[in-house]
């Protein structure tokens, strides 16, 4: 029988990802009510980040391998700039496996410039060893088709070994310049028109400012949400709506980065609902109150009516139910709860649920299909490629507007920042200005 020790070290990081991720089960199971917040707030925090960079680790060996062993085998060992370029490599890594403890440690106004280069590294990382694996697919797939053949001389070789991770640097480095400038320039507005069914005519027009997945934390501060704030108001909404993932860290710890949000003054409300990352703070109580403190309504699987600046007679339910990662936490007092979100908006009156996650927005139409509007976010479009196609897959909805049956449509934000890393590609961040439209 093998012994850990004799395992390589791909499989002890696998075993050591698995092992944390057990005792994430476990402390989501039995001590999530005998510890107190704070410390469940850390522990969870903690153990994300290991599990992170214990999966990271298999990558890591593996850039290690292509970009500094394969040529240490090869005369470029000898050259003056193989130690350089071993440093660079080794630091490369280990800021891109610091990132996840950034959240931990330097949360702040503004972002530190560590924590900038840190997640600037991990998107850099995610991309090389996206190109590492299909460069290296397709030199199997090509070595199986055009079969042994002759064999190649060492030099040549050489030379075809080199090639691989030369080119998988060269096109990360060219498309994490290109997804940084992307990410830099300040959200685009995008205005949709929405046709709302029993919307009433004196409330044609009405214009909804939709907000997602802003992310305050390591690398998104009080300037860049300052920013937002100054689109949105030039937008002149009736209706602002905030739908999750605000922020990735505590009420107290980033306040002072929160506060332009109370300039935010849409004449029929600001309404907020929670994403999969509030609950990742462990710190929604706080919250709401300390967006309550900036004229925000939190709709906590709750809803409100809509008044008609026109006619007090005209009206539709704005409704928000809470993130569904809530009952995945076992977050007390929280989890998606359509139906008290949903009392007494029936079906007379127009109905618009903000819901995070698009498979809530699947999960919220298959109970009611006379939802007639539904906003979402959560998918940031991919963010970054190659992430995009994952995200694509794994949501119901994933960008843009959709109808669904004859009376309902769902828009999904590609968010108004980013989670983290400060790159976008193919994809592109979205202030959204939606007009409803009455039949």
């Amino acid at each position: 029988m093998i012994s850990f020790k004799q395992l390589p070290l791909e499989a002890k990081a696998a075993v050591a990802a698995g092992v944390v991720f057990f005792s994430m089960m476990l402390s989501r199971s039995y001590l999530a009510e005998q510890l107190e917040l704070r410390m469940r707030r850390w522990l969870l925090r903690l153990q994300m980040a290991l599990f992170a960079n214990a999966l990271m680790l298999i990558g890591s060996l593996h850039v290690w391998r292509s970009t500094v062993t394969t040529f240490s085998r090869s005369s470029a060992a000898s050259s003056f700039c193989f130690m350089p370029w071993k440093i660079a490599v080794f630091m490369f890594l280990a800021l891109a496996h610091s990132s996840f403890f950034t959240l931990l440690f330097l949360v702040a106004e503004e972002p530190y410039f560590f924590s900038l280069a840190a997640y600037t590294c991990l998107g850099a990382y995610i991309i090389l060893i996206f190109f590492l694996f299909t460069l290296g697919s397709v030199e199997q797939a090509y070595k199986f088709l055009a079969g042994r053949g002759a064999k190649a001389g060492t030099g040549n070789k050489n030379s075809r070994t080199a090639m691989k991770p030369v080119l998988a640097v060269m096109l990360t480095v060219v498309l994490t310049i290109v997804g940084l400038l992307n990410a830099s320039r300040p959200p685009t507005v995008n205005s949709v028109e929405v046709p709302v069914h029993k919307l009433p005519s004196s409330m044609n027009n009405l214009k909804v400012v939709l907000l997602s997945d802003i992310h305050l934390g390591p690398t998104v501060g009080k300037t860049k949400l300052a920013m937002i704030v100054r689109m949105v108001k030039a937008l002149k909404p009736d209706i602002t709506v905030i739908v999750g993932d605000l922020t990735d860290s505590e009420a107290e710890i980033i306040r002072p980065a929160v506060e332009p949000l109370g300039e935010l003054n849409s004449p029929l409300g600001t309404y907020f609902v929670t994403g999969n990352h509030e609950y990742y703070t462990s710190d929604v109580s706080n919250w709401f109150e300390l967006l309550k403190s900036f004229n925000i309504r939190p709709l906590h699987n709750e809803n409100v009516k809509i008044v008609s600046p026109k006619s007090t007679d005209d009206w539709f339910c704005l409704a928000g139910v809470d993130d569904i990662e809530a009952d995945v936490l076992r977050y007390s007092g929280h989890g998606m709860d359509l139906k008290k979100a949903l009392r007494d908006c029936s079906s007379e009156h127009a109905i618009v649920l903000l819901a995070h996650q698009p498979i809530a927005a699947k999960w919220a139409l298959q109970e009611r299909p006379d939802i007639n509007l539904i906003l979402s976010g959560h998918t940031h479009g991919g963010q970054m490629f190659p992430l995009n196609a994952g995200a694509y897959f794994l949501n119901p909805f994933f960008v843009g507007l959709y109808k669904v049956g004859q009376n309902t449509f769902v828009y999904v934000s590609p968010g108004t920042m980013y989670f983290g890393i400060p790159m976008r590609l193919g994809s592109r961040a979205e202030i959204t200005e939606i007009i409803l439209r009455s039949p």
